[in-house]
C-alpha cells in the first residue's frame, strides 16, 4: 500500500525532464495510434470488477462497486452497480460510442447519459471506463521523450481536432505513456483557455492473458476542493480493477433487457 501511495504521489507531482527530446510528427502519430490500442481489448469481451472510492475532503469517503462487461470491437458496454445497497441494481448499457443509457430499478426507467457525464457522481467520467480514441479525436501539438519520476516516457500534448470538437470531454490533453509499451501513466485534462481541470495517475497494471489492464488509477478533480489547514485538498476517486476475464459473453449482456433482469 505504501508503494502505491508513493507511486501516486510521484505521478501526480512529477513533471517532464528538462532534457526532453522532440519526436518527429509522423513517428508521433504512429505512437499515438499504439496508445489507443493499449486502452481497448479488441477481439474478445472484457469483464472486470471495479471498486471506486471517492474522497471528498472534509466530508469523508464513499464507495461504489460494479461489474463491467465490454465488447470494444463494437463499442458496447454494460455495467451493473453492486454496491452500496442503495444503488444496487442500477446500471449502464452502451450500444455505440455516443449512446449510453442509465437504468434505475426504482422506477424501471432508462435515461440517456453522455460519455462526458460523471459515473455515479464520482470524479470519473463515463468515458474514462472506455477505450480512448486519441489518434482520431486529437491533433498532436508536440511529442517528446521525457522522464516521469523514474519512468522513461513519451509525453504528448494534444488539441482536439475540428471533427471531434463537440464530442470529446476536454479540448486539450497531456498524456505520459511508457515508451516501451505505450501504457498511459499520467494524463492532464485542460480547458480551452489552458486551465488544468483534472489529473489522472495510473501507477500499476496487471497482466491477464497477455494483456495489460490497469489495476489501480486515481482521478483528481482540480475544480472541486476544500481548504484544510491552509492547503487546498482536491476531490479524488481511486479506481481498483480485479477479477479480470476475457471470456466471450452472450449478446444479451449488452442489452436493456439484461439490466432489467439482473435487477430483479
Amino acid at each position: 500500500m505504501k508503494k502505491i501511495a508513493f507511486a501516486l504521489t510521484v505521478l501526480f507531482l512529477a513533471s517532464a525532464s528538462f532534457f526532453a527530446q522532440a519526436i518527429p510528427l509522423a513517428e508521433a502519430k504512429e505512437m499515438l495510434a499504439k496508445v489507443d490500442k493499449t486502452t481497448g481489448y479488441y477481439g474478445s469481451d472484457f469483464t472486470g470488477e471495479y471498486v471506486l472510492v471517492q474522497e471528498r475532503p472534509g466530508q469523508g469517503n464513499s464507495i461504489t462497486s460494479a461489474i463491467m462487461h465490454r465488447r470494444d470491437s463494437k463499442a458496447m458496454c454494460a455495467i451493473r452497480i453492486t454496491g452500496p445497497d442503495s444503488d444496487k441494481g442500477k446500471g449502464y448499457v452502451q450500444f455505440d460510442p455516443k449512446s449510453i443509457w442509465f437504468y434505475d430499478p426504482s422506477n424501471k426507467q432508462f435515461t440517456f447519459t453522455a460519455p462526458k457525464d460523471k459515473f455515479q457522481n464520482t470524479n470519473v467520467n463515463n468515458s474514462d471506463l472506455r477505450p480512448q480514441r486519441y489518434s482520431e479525436d486529437y491533433e498532436i501539438t508536440s511529442a517528446e521523450y521525457v522522464t516521469l519520476g523514474k519512468l522513461d516516457c513519451v509525453c504528448f500534448t494534444l488539441n482536439v481536432g475540428k471533427k471531434a470538437a463537440n464530442e470529446v470531454d476536454y479540448p486539450m490533453l497531456k498524456i505520459w505513456v511508457t515508451k516501451d509499451d505505450f501504457l498511459t501513466r499520467k494524463r492532464e485534462d485542460y480547458s480551452l483557455s489552458g486551465q488544468l481541470l483534472r489529473v489522472t495517475a495510473i501507477p500499476s497494471y496487471q497482466k491477464v492473458e497477455g494483456r495489460s489492464v490497469p489495476s489501480k488509477m486515481v482521478i483528481q478533480d482540480r475544480l472541486r476542493g476544500q481548504k484544510i489547514n491552509g492547503k487546498i485538498k482536491y476531490e479524488s476517486t481511486q479506481v481498483t480493477v480485479s477479477n479480470v476475464s476475457f471470456q466471450k459473453l452472450g449478446d444479451v449482456v449488452y442489452s436493456k433487457q439484461y439490466l432489467e433482469n439482473m435487477s430483479l
